[in-house]
Formats: structure tokens, sequence, C-alpha cells
């Protein structure tokens, strides 16, 4: 070997560890950065020696897909998880059911079963129609937490659409440095393998808001679809349009997401659907919240039907009317008509009241006449007459009908229809938990799946540290021998 070859070695050397040493330290330098993949510098070996000839990005395209996809689930039922939780919290109360519906009504209950065993009893009667109250307040309640629920979803879907127009805009601009940095970058460049980290890191958060699809063409540029095949970029971002609303009462309709004029839809069933924290909050404010709010109205219809008096002055015609319990726009129905009837009326469990002539004198409950006297039933006036309370009570009991897009039981007495719709809340809530359980560890091993294909491994760096600092090393030791080779030449000549 010449000196000159030795030469030109020793300097190749010294050129490949300097950039691959520059490649780790990024490396090591980036190892908690989430949004990195791992560079490597790449040699060859040709009739001039071995050389770098680029620098590459690790990338596992299927690996990928696989994250983003357990991304956008995790995100959805997460979301959905939370809106059972607090709507559970609001409107239950703690693992006693305290302030639920259904307590109030069993306490109710009890206290008319304490005025029908003391009908003559001011106080029975006045702690009957206290209890009524209390109940109706929790009807109150909880179709205020279900509305105010239904809003919270409204705002997340506009924050939702906010940022994923910001995210598509951003999108462009780093889809856009890849592609020229695609044609512009030398090999040994990191501005092309820098340009699509930063492409990947806005990928990523657009999957935790609708699911994508990520489709690269030439030049490296790159489209998106939504999983349901709406386009979100092509060249340029698609727009997301969305109006709010304020608030949201129970006859209130929400507006619809669109994306490239395409309606986005809900997601469906408490192990979602959904693909992404959008759809998820669609779900909850037109699906989750309203189906429980007309399980709400259902309660209400029930103790409206079942409390109503009736007039019998035309047999053949009997006229019923709201009794102990009444609403907003209330009027009088033939039997199997009107509240009768196995069909929702839409907030009935927010307008709902104790009728205010039973407040003021509490023994109407026991005699009836709370609508005149047409429906006065102890016509004798008889303060031990216990026989409409004790019809109120076995009513309460009784199965009757209940409309079967409230999503429970259609037939059941007032009472087991108040806790089913309890078991029902809390059985979507434990199948939502068992499947946030699953998608949060579905997203867990894709990531470290992903991560371990293209990530930063401190151990292999600090490995391949040692290595090149032995190359390093070993071209050192070539320059020395070359320098004391000339040096002995030189001696010689002098």
């Amino acid at each position: 070997m010449s000196l000159t070859t030795a030469l030109n070695n020793a300097q190749a050397i010294f050129n490949n560890t300097g950039t691959q040493s520059s490649v780790v330290s990024n490396n090591i330098a980036n190892a908690g950065n989430t949004s990195y993949s791992r560079r490597q510098a790449v040699l060859t070996t040709d009739m001039a020696g071995a050389q770098v000839v680029k620098i590459e990005r690790s990338s596992e395209p299927a690996l990928q897909k696989a994250y983003l996809s357990s991304s956008s689930s995790d995100s959805a039922q997460q979301l959905l998880l939370n809106a059972y939780s607090n709507l559970q919290s609001a409107t239950l109360g703690g693992n006693d059911n305290e302030i639920s519906p259904a307590t109030y009504l069993s306490a109710f209950q009890t206290a008319m079963q304490t005025y029908s065993g003391s009908p003559s009893s001011t106080t029975a009667a006045q702690s009957a129609i206290s209890a009524a109250q209390s109940l109706v307040t929790a009807l109150n309640n909880a179709t205020t937490a279900v509305q105010s629920a239904r809003t919270d979803a409204d705002k997340q879907i506009s924050s939702d659409v906010d940022t994923l127009n910001s995210l598509l805009k951003q999108f462009q601009t780093a889809n856009d440095a890849v592609k020229s940095a695609t044609t512009t970058a030398g090999p040994t460049s990191n501005a092309l393998a820098d340009a699509l980290d930063q492409r990947d890191s806005i990928l990523t958060q657009i999957s935790q808001i609708v699911g994508v699809n990520a489709v690269t063409r030439g030049n490296n540029d790159m489209a998106l679809y939504t999983t349901s095949g709406t386009t979100l970029f092509e060249t340029i971002p698609r727009t997301v349009t969305f109006q709010p609303t304020n608030s949201y009462t129970a006859a209130d309709t929400g507006n619809s997401v669109y994306i490239d004029g395409v309606a986005l839809t809900p997601g469906q069933g408490a192990n979602t659907t959904a693909q992404g924290s959008l759809q998820a909050a669609l779900q909850v404010r037109d699906d989750v919240a309203p189906t429980y709010q007309k399980q709400l109205d259902e309660i209400a219809r029930g103790l409206v039907t079942t409390f109503a008096e009736t007039d019998n002055t035309d047999p053949s015609n009997p006229v019923m009317a709201a009794g102990l319990f009444t609403y907003s726009g209330a009027s009088t129905w033939s039997n199997g008509t009107g509240p009768g009837s196995a069909t929702v009326i839409t907030g009935l469990a927010g307008s709902i009241t104790v009728n205010s002539a039973a407040v003021s004198n509490p023994t109407l409950l026991r005699d009836g006449g709370i609508n005149g006297t047409n429906y006065v039933v102890n016509t004798s006036g008889d303060s031990g007459y216990s026989t409409q309370l004790d019809a109120y009570i076995t009513a309460m009991n009784a199965k009757t009908g209940f409309a079967a897009s409230a999503g429970s039981d259609t037939n059941a007495s007032l009472m087991d229809y108040a806790s089913s719709s309890i078991g029902w809340l809390e059985g979507q809530r434990s199948t939502a938990t068992t499947a946030a359980e699953n998608t949060s560890a579905a997203l867990s091993r894709s990531s470290g799946a992903y991560s371990n294909a293209t990530g930063v491994n401190l151990d292999e760096e600090l490995t391949l540290m040692m290595d090149i600092e032995q190359s390093y090393k070993a071209g050192t030791k070539i320059l020395n021998a070359v320098n004391e080779m000339l040096q002995s030449v030189l001696d010689i000549a002098s």
C-alpha cells in the first residue's frame, strides 16, 4: 500500500466517523422525542474505499398504520368512557346512587305507604308531597346534567374542528417541505428526515381527532382520507365545517360536522365504532345523552299517568288529567292516548312539577280533586280513606308500556323501569370501561412496536458510538504510521 493510499484511507475514515458520530449524537439527543425516527449513516465500499452515501431514516409504514388506527380508536373510546362516567356522577351520584331518580322514587313510594297507613295524618300527607317534590327535583336536575353533557360535547366538537383545520394547514406546510427536500436535499442531508418527522408528528395528532388513512405517492407526496373514504387532504387541505350550538334543551338537534361537504357519522355502541374524538363527541351528543334523556322522560311520563286523576262524569268517555305530577302544556286526555301511550314526551323530565294544588292542600292526594270537584274520589270526606292511596301504590308496581326508542325495558313497572335505567347507564359504562382498557392496551402495544422499529435505543447507539470510536482510533494509527514513515524518509534525505 502506498503512502498516498494510506493517507486517503485515513481521510476516508475520519470523514465517515465524523458523519457517523454526528448521526449517532443526534439520535442520542432525541432519544426521548416520540416524534423522532432514528437515522443511520449508510456506508458503501468501492474502488475508492468506504464512504457514507446517505443518511437513512427508519420507516415502518405497516406499523405506523396500525399505530394511527390504535390512536384513533383509543382517543374515541376514552372520550366516550369519560362521558358515561360524567353522566353517572352527575345523575346517579356515588356507589349508592343517592341522587338518582330511582332512589327518590323509592323514597316517595315509602312516604306514600306511610301516608296510606295513616291517611288522617297531616304530617304524613306533607311528607308524601315533600318526597314528590324531591323526586321531581331529581328528574329536573338529571335533565339539566344530560343537556349539559350535550353542550359540553358540542363544545368538544367545535374545538376539534378548529384544531383539525389548523392541523391540516400545518400538514400542507410539512408535506410541501417533504416534497421540496425530496428533490433538493443531498443524500447525506438531514433535511428530508426532519421534514418527514414533522409531517408524521402532525399526522399522529390528526389521527386522535378523526380516523385517517395516509397514502404516499410520487415524490413522497401524501394524501389523507378518513376511514370512511372522505378526502381530508390532497395537495391542499379540505375544509371541515361545523356550526356550534351554545346550549341545549331536550328538543334541540345538534348540527352535523362536514368534511369536504360530507357529513361525519357518529360512532355507535358502548364499545364504540368511532375513530377519533370527533366521532365520539358526536355520539355522546346525538346518541348517548338523548337515549338517557328519553329514559328520564319515560320515568316522568310514568309518574304523570300513574298519578293522573279521572273524571267519570261521562262513564262512556272518561277524561283523564294530570294529578299530583303535571308539566308545562299538560291537558286532559282519553284513556290510552296522550301521556298514557308508550310514546316519549321530549323533555318531560325537565318540565315535570308537583301540582301546586296538591302543594297547597296535601290531602287532595288522598281524596282526589286536584283538578276540581269532578275528580274527587273521597266524596264522603272520610279522614281514614286510603283507597286512592293504595291504588297509587299498586299502580307504581304494576307493569305498563314504555317507549322502545328509550333503549330500556318496554314492559315494566315504574319502579323497575327507574332501576333498569340505572342498570342501562352502568352497563354502558362498564362496557365502555372494558373497551377503553382494550384500546389503551392496543395503543400501548402498537406504539411500542412502532417505537422499537423506528425509535432510538440508547444501548444500541452507545454501542455504535464505541464502534465508531474504534474506527477513529484505527484511522489515527494509520495516520501516525504514515507520519513515522514520512519522518524516516525525511531523516534519510537529510
